[in-house]
This record gives C-alpha cells, sequence and structure tokens, in this order.
C-alpha cells in the first residue's frame, strides 16, 4: 500500500502546473485592477509628482540640442525653456507634453559662444524647474570615421600601450625565488584592491548621476555582485575539472583591469565631447602612467608557466582595448546607467581575481609550510597599494 502511494506521488499530476502559475496569474489582475480601479483612496497629492531627467545636451552650429526622459509616475508638461536666465524659443520632437517613460527632443536655436558655460532651465505647466548645465561650450563631436579613428588611437595609448609595457616585465619577475613570487602574488593584490576601491568609486559617482528610475547605484552592486559569483562559479567548475591555470587566472586578472579600462575611456571620451581638451590630455598621460602597473599584475600568476608571445599579445588586448571601446562611448553615445553597470562589472571581477589570488598564495605557503602573510608578502601588499595611489595622483578627478 505504502508502495502505491509512493508511485502516485512520484508520477506529476497532470494539472500540477496549473498551480505552479495561479498565484502569478492572480497576482497579475491585482495589479491590473489597481492600476485601472486605483487604491480606494480619493486624496489627491498636495503637489504633482514631476520628474525629468536630462540625459543629454548637444552643441550644433544651430544651438542647443537637448534629450528629456520623464522618469516620474505622472505626465509632464514643459511650459517655458530658460537658458542663463533669459525665456527662448524651442521646438519639441515629438511633443512638450511627456508621459510616464516618453522621451522628447528639444530642439532649442541659440547662438552659444565656444568656451561660455551656460545653464538651460525647463519650466514645467505646475511651476517646477529642472536644469542642465553646460559648464565649458565646444561642439559636440560627430561620429565620423576620423573621429572614431582619433579616438580609437588615444584609447590604444591608454588601455594596450601601457598593459603591453607592463608585460614586458614577465621575464624580470621570473627570476625572483618561491618567496619572491609570494611577493608579486601580494603586490597583484594591492595593485588589484585599489582598483577595486577605485572602480566601486567611479561607478556609485556615475550611477548617482542616473535617472533615478534606473537605479544606478543599485546596478553597481547588482553587477558588482554577479561578476563575482559568475567568475567564482566559473573558476570552482574549472576546478572540478582539474583545468586550473596560471594563465586562466591572468585572463580574468586582464578581463577586470579592461572593464577597469574601459571606464578610463568613457572619462576620456567624455572630456572631449565635454570641449575639456585640456583635461582629456591630462587623463590621457595619467592614465597611461598609471595602467603600467595593471601589465605587471596581469603577467604575474604565469610566473611558473611558459607562455607564449600569443598569449601576451592577447593579454595586452583583453586587459587594454576596452579602453577604445570606452573612448568611442564616452565621446559619442555616453549613457550613465550602463557606465554605472559596466564598473560594477569590472569592479566584481577584480574582487573575485583578488580572492583568487589570495587562495593561491595560501595554498603555496600551506605546501610550502611557510607564512601566508610574511613580511615580504606585507611589503609586496603595501608597495602595491602605495604604486596606485601615487601614480594615481596624475589623473585629475
Amino acid at each position: 500500500m505504502q508502495s502505491e502511494v509512493e508511485t502516485l506521488q512520484s508520477k506529476p499530476h497532470k494539472t500540477m502546473w496549473i498551480w505552479g502559475i495561479l498565484p502569478l496569474i492572480l497576482l497579475a489582475m491585482i495589479i491590473y485592477a489597481l492600476f485601472h480601479f486605483g487604491t480606494g483612496v480619493k486624496d489627491e497629492p498636495v503637489a504633482p509628482l514631476e520628474v525629468l531627467d536630462i540625459e543629454k545636451i548637444t552643441l550644433t552650429d544651430e544651438g542647443f540640442t537637448v534629450k528629456v526622459l520623464n522618469t516620474g509616475p505622472d505626465s509632464v508638461s514643459i511650459a517655458q525653456v530658460v537658458i542663463n536666465d533669459a525665456f527662448w524659443n524651442a521646438t519639441f520632437r515629438p511633443s512638450e507634453t511627456l508621459n510616464r517613460l516618453d522621451q522628447t527632443v528639444i530642439d532649442i536655436p541659440y547662438g552659444w559662444v565656444e568656451g561660455d558655460p551656460y545653464t538651460i532651465n525647463l519650466i514645467t505647466t505646475n511651476g517646477l524647474i529642472f536644469s542642465g548645465e553646460v559648464p565649458i561650450a565646444a561642439k559636440t563631436p560627430v561620429a565620423d570615421a576620423s573621429r572614431f579613428a582619433q579616438y580609437a588611437l588615444i584609447g590604444f595609448y591608454v588601455g594596450v600601450v601601457p598593459v603591453g609595457l607592463g608585460l614586458l616585465w614577465f621575464p624580470f619577475l621570473r627570476r625572483f625565488s618561491d618567496k619572491g613570487v609570494q611577493g608579486i602574488l601580494a603586490l597583484t593584490i594591492g595593485l588589484l584592491f585599489f582598483l577595486v576601491i577605485d572602480t566601486f568609486n567611479e561607478g556609485l559617482e556615475i550611477g548617482a548621476k542616473a535617472p533615478s528610475l534606473f537605479q544606478g547605484t543599485g546596478l553597481v552592486w547588482f553587477g558588482a555582485l554577479l561578476s563575482f559569483l559568475f567568475l567564482l562559479a566559473l573558476d570552482q567548475g574549472n576546478q572540478l575539472k582539474g583545468k586550473t591555470s596560471g594563465k586562466q587566472i591572468a585572463y580574468k586578472i586582464a578581463g577586470g583591469i579592461g572593464l577597469h579600462n574601459l571606464g578610463e575611456g568613457l572619462a576620456i571620451g567624455a572630456a572631449f565631447a565635454a570641449g575639456e581638451a585640456a583635461l582629456g590630455t591630462f587623463l590621457i598621460i595619467g592614465f597611461t602612467l598609471h595602467n603600467v602597473t595593471e601589465g605587471m599584475g596581469i603577467a604575474s600568476p604565469m610566473l611558473k608557466e611558459q607562455p607564449s608571445w600569443k598569449t601576451f599579445l592577447a593579454l595586452a588586448i583583453v586587459g587594454g582595448a576596452p579602453a577604445i571601446i570606452g573612448t568611442w562611448i564616452g565621446g559619442f553615445m555616453y549613457n550613465p546607467t550602463f557606465a554605472s553597470l559596466f564598473f560594477g562589472i569590472g569592479a566584481g571581477a577584480i574582487a573575485q581575481v583578488i580572492y583568487s589570488i589570495g587562495r593561491m598564495i595560501l595554498k603555496e605557503a600551506a605546501k610550502k609550510n611557510i607564512a601566508a602573510v610574511s613580511w615580504t608578502n606585507l611589503a609586496g601588499l603595501t608597495l602595491g597599494l602605495l604604486i596606485m595611489y601615487v601614480t594615481a595622483l596624475f589623473v585629475s578627478s
């Protein structure tokens, strides 16, 4: 009798799937009813709930082009456009009235002067004011072949060149003893620890500027958590298959650093797009100097292996080429929401690499019966932090 009951329980019932989706159907019905019939509370809000996000201001020969997104719960109508305290005519594409999540483009014919600052205020029919700033007026770069090539060259200088130069330290680093290799790995952790903090800071700063609807700061943490867990699962899967190697860790380091360098490219491209050429040039010099040490960090897990020149070339591209993509995005289609997500993914990837290298140090220390937190390792960690801190001083924030 008991076996018959177990057999019946083990067989999936034909209608069992209904119980799986029934709560979802009921939930959808409740939400639909709330949207169409309300909550039953008749009180009107004291103030209108209007939220406009000025996503982008483009400067052309004809004037300003402003892209606006309604991220609030209510519809918004723009009544007036004010530039530096002067009311100005404008045309709206498609309309001056925006429903929730609607987007409009405002064309403002204005004879702006290069180098001057401008404030663009949008006044709604309810009297709310939403502002956008143009710190230094300069014509927005047009995405043509010449500009693409120029930005690609900038990204190459900032990313591929310094990472490649850092990888040239590989023969020198191989001369170290086992204890010295441990110190180099600890130095790598110091380099990466500084990078992960810097990446989080940059991501959270950009996320705070993203439309509140998209929760930019939350995207940083979500991206970091998911990328960390993804790489951790990948790492553990390789360990179970016995495929873990120093080269794999080097590629993970290069990938994490590449995402960080993508963020640096964003900063440089955005600076040039905003007309801040002097700042952009200073960022190029600072990031190039700053990123040379990254190549050394990428090479450190392979010190006991014999990688080919093709491996070094691939690592330089993985670690440096994203700076080219970042420069393009920053110069032509910068979006703080996606930027914050990229920074979060990069931070999580770097954090997972720190975890992997830390495990390497602990495993090697246990194997050779030496202290994992030795004076050599502590000195290497401290030196890595100092190197990144000092070189970061050359980068203007």
